[in-house]
């Protein structure tokens, strides 16, 4: 994961350095993002057919890849903004198949009652990294130039794809293959997402808040170098200080471990919470206040994804869990892509601050609309989750 930040910053940076232009940097967020809109749902369904834990090594591997041919021409400086945005397109694609496998992997590694606590820890350590990583980059990025921090990210996949060769899951149930056609399966796992009574809404808000208020993060090489003038060292400390927030977030989440009032921590920390500290971070001419404030956008976006996820996997029928799955990742990853070229393309008009204040301020009027609806959605989606536990709990 520390790798995996370092690679992001790079890029983020790379970009700006090779244009100079907002658009293009939510041009390559876009590329980053939105083949989870196109692969996700096959990935999802796909997942549920064959060995999830194979899909996650041959997956790894393939990211790898990516990483060294970055390396390779970042470091001879034959690197394009073209060609940047086909190999992020392509690591996307590959991340996007990936995430329902590995998504779905989780209920497979811990008992249903920790679920909570492993999806936060999992978050903790992605966020950590998002601290660390960030760091590690400016220094590298400062000292030795951007190349080097694409070959350490490659290297470091060397150790996760040990780590996944070490791992021994229960048998896991496949879904008859010649039961129904792969775009059945798809088209069954939306169904069962748009018409479940809480998975449903609980994934439209998340849709909203993806696209109004996520792109911030996407956008910050912008922040970093126009806004406050403070080039490569100033994205490393925005973006560390979100991965701060969100490491916050992590440890809370993980020691408090329980589905009960999930859902308010949803609507408030990440719909309401969220959309304060965007205002906050658009609108402050100080840059210290600005990474304070990156710290609770971390904190904040945190809490929503984690609250989110945890209701998800503990309502969905383990059949369905990695097409559902797909569409959770579809709308955490491929909402803030589409937001990231709405704000990006904005911003080259408007200037980077007012689009993103804009979306913050809308996700505050989002929360006073579904507010109303708080404990009604919270009394079926947390007792829904709480009956899933049990059922799942029986049948191992």
């Amino acid at each position: 994961m520390n790798g995996f930040w370092m690679h992001k910053v790079a890029v983020g940076w790379l970009a700006w350095q090779l244009t100079g232009s907002a658009l293009w940097l939510g041009i390559v967020a876009f590329a980053d993002l939105i083949p989870a809109l196109i692969i996700g749902p096959i990935a999802g369904a796909f997942a549920d057919r064959h060995s999830r834990l194979q899909i996650n090594i041959v997956c790894q591997f393939l990211a790898m890849i990516q990483a060294l041919i970055l390396w390779f021409l970042t470091a001879f400086d034959i690197i394009t903004i073209n060609l940047l945005f086909a190999l992020t397109l392509s690591l996307a694609f590959v991340l996007a198949f990936n995430q329902p496998a590995r998504m779905s992997m989780v209920p497979s590694l811990v008992r249903p009652s920790d679920i909570t606590t492993a999806i936060a820890v999992n978050s903790l350590a992605f966020n950590l990294a998002r601290f660390i990583g960030p760091a590690i980059a400016g220094v590298v990025i400062t000292t030795m130039g951007i190349a080097p921090t694409f070959l350490i990210n490659a290297l470091t996949f060397v150790i996760f794809i040990i780590a996944m060769f070490q791992l021994r899951l229960p048998p896991q149930k496949i879904v008859n293959r010649a039961a129904s056609g792969l775009f059945a399966d798809i088209l069954q796992g939306f169904r069962y997402a748009a018409h479940h009574p809480a998975i449903g809404p609980l994934l439209l808000i998340m849709t909203a808040t993806s696209i109004l208020a996520a792109p911030v993060l996407e956008l910050l090489p912008g922040f970093a170098d126009v806004v406050f003038g403070r080039g490569a060292d100033g994205l490393a400390w925005l973006t560390s200080a979100g991965g701060i927030g969100a490491s916050m977030g992590g440890l809370w989440l993980a020691k408090r471990g329980t589905l009960t009032g999930l859902t308010a921590l949803m609507l408030i920390g990440g719909t309401l919470g969220l959309g304060v500290v965007v205002v906050l971070f658009t609108t402050t001419t100080t840059f210290w206040v600005a990474v304070i404030a990156m710290v609770f956008v971390g904190f904040a976006r945190l809490i929503g994804g984690v609250a989110g996820q945890t209701l998800v996997q503990s309502a969905v029928e383990e059949h369905l869990r990695a097409r559902v799955m797909a569409i959770f990742g579809l709308i955490f990853r491929g909402a803030p892509a589409l937001g990231a070229l709405i704000m990006g393309g904005l911003s080259e008009v408007m200037g980077f601050r007012a689009p993103i204040a804009i979306g913050g301020i809308l996700c505050i009027l989002l929360w006073f609309v579904v507010q109303r609806r708080q404990k009604s959605l919270a009394s079926l989606l947390e007792q829904t989750a709480e009956t899933s536990d049990q059922g799942e709990a029986v049948a191992r």
